[in-house]
């Protein structure tokens, strides 16, 4: 089967993202709000809402030496608004405090235009390595002059692909004159991979095209593989936030978006600061890769090459205040998802994050995962710009350190509370609190 099967089939009916008092619903009540939210169907609903969605016999047949099956918490970010529309957003994450503050940075950007997004075509390069030339120049010109035989090779090996529109558009050819391995030509193949992440596609198209090119150079192919720096497929998101709506009752909206900015600079010229921002980013950004069934290396490996193109390691967004005051934030990134293909096909739950999202094309899921990535990157700028990132954090964490104690039922919230009240989130004291509500 082509990895452009069809994508899931998806309910287009307009959702509304704010749902009220959420946190405070128990599991149950949440996925009964979720499903009648998004209109889910009784076997999505059974899916979340029963243990081992997974099936031990179904995970046999996705990797080697299986023995069983690993679950992480499956949250749901809320009110969410991208380019004027509502998403639901599944997210799959073991951190607390990412779910929450995705949720509560789109409900401030919500009130002000929510997310705007855009993407380019959902194109992948595909790398062929050739070595054992004298003539590195000479063998790029008898490449691009056989551009059409190659482009032909490559998209026999995908007829599927070519009547979805898609299919390899081109070639480039790069030349390492001095290499350590002697001369070197690599060839891309730049294909429109439509709703697929790809890697298989472009995969075969490479070892489809690897003989012609070693007859057309005199060399030696090696490499036949994919690239994850997905240059050619970048997501966007922006958000604009007016200072009123960023005051607490500490800090003004200016002295926030100062500290905003100030922050976002050290990231920008720090790679230090850089790494720890950029997987602050991704704190949103892979627990939906990881809900839909998409590879989230290649996403954080074309993220962090990506964030590294200059020579410098640097901020992935950008964070500016423009001439009416407000802040503006930006994030662009590759983002190789899909909708058909590995996981996202076979694993129950993927599917069924599919229909909460309503996600109709692969390249509207990297827009509304690019939005969650921003949302979550001024969540943390805005908490270390004020008291610090710990204060939210740990209270979160706090009924992760209740469990570890020992507390269970009722308990669990009395012990988390107290020690978020006197922020001190601590295993022992923890035990001491259970000791005496026991007692």
């Amino acid at each position: 089967m082509s990895s452009q099967s069809s994508a899931p089939q998806i309910n287009s009916r307009q959702i509304n993202s704010r749902l009220e008092n959420y946190r405070n619903k128990t599991p149950a009540e949440r996925l009964a709000a979720l499903a009648q939210a998004v209109s889910l169907s009784a076997e999505d609903v059974a899916v979340f809402g029963e243990k081992g969605a997974l099936p031990v016999e179904r995970a046999n047949g996705m990797i080697e030496n299986v023995i069983g099956t690993f679950e992480l918490p499956l949250g749901i970010a809320t009110n969410f608004q991208v380019n004027g529309r509502d998403y639901l957003v599944p997210m799959v994450v073991e951190e607390p405090s990412v779910v929450a503050a995705a949720s509560y940075m789109a409900r401030i950007a919500r009130d002000h235009g929510g997310f705007e997004t855009s993407s380019t075509a959902p194109v992948m390069r595909a790398q062929v390595q050739v070595l054992g030339l004298t003539d590195p120049y000479g063998a790029r010109l008898k490449l691009l002059a056989a551009r059409q035989q190659i482009l032909d090779l490559a998209n026999a090996r995908d007829k599927v692909l070519i009547g979805l529109g898609g299919g390899c558009k081109d070639i480039e050819i790069h030349v390492f004159p001095n290499s350590r391995r002697g001369p070197m030509v690599v060839l891309h193949l730049v294909v429109d991979v439509r709703d697929a992440m790809g890697a298989n596609t472009v995969n075969t198209m490479a070892e489809a095209v690897a003989p012609t090119i070693e007859q057309l150079t005199g060399g030696q192919v090696r490499l036949r593989i994919l690239s994850n720096l997905a240059d050619l497929r970048l997501a966007r998101a922006r958000v604009c936030i007016p200072e009123a709506a960023l005051a607490t009752k500490d800090f003004s909206g200016r002295r926030m978006i100062e500290g905003i900015l100030d922050a976002y600079e050290l990231a920008a010229i720090d790679p230090y600061r850089a790494a720890t921002h950029n997987k602050g980013i991704m704190n949103g950004i892979d627990p939906v890769i990881v809900a839909t069934g998409n590879d989230w290396r290649a996403v954080e490996a074309g993220a962090h090459a990506y964030a590294a193109r200059s020579g410098l390691y640097t901020s992935l967004s950008t964070w500016e205040m423009d001439t009416q005051g407000r802040l503006v934030g930006t994030l662009e990134m590759p983002m190789a998802v899909g909708l058909v293909g590995g996981a996202t096909k076979t694993h129950p739950a993927a599917q069924a994050a599919l229909r909460v999202l309503k996600v109709t094309s692969a390249q509207e899921l990297a827009e509304v995962t690019v939005a969650v990535g921003l949302a979550q990157n001024m969540a943390a700028l805005r908490a270390l710009a004020t008291e610090g990132i710990q204060r939210g954090h740990m209270a979160l964490h706090a009924r992760n350190i209740a469990i570890v104690a020992g507390a269970v039922g009722a308990e669990i919230d009395h012990v988390a509370a107290e020690l978020a009240q006197a922020h001190d989130v601590r295993t022992d004291r923890a035990k001491e609190i259970l000791a005496r509500l026991r007692g």
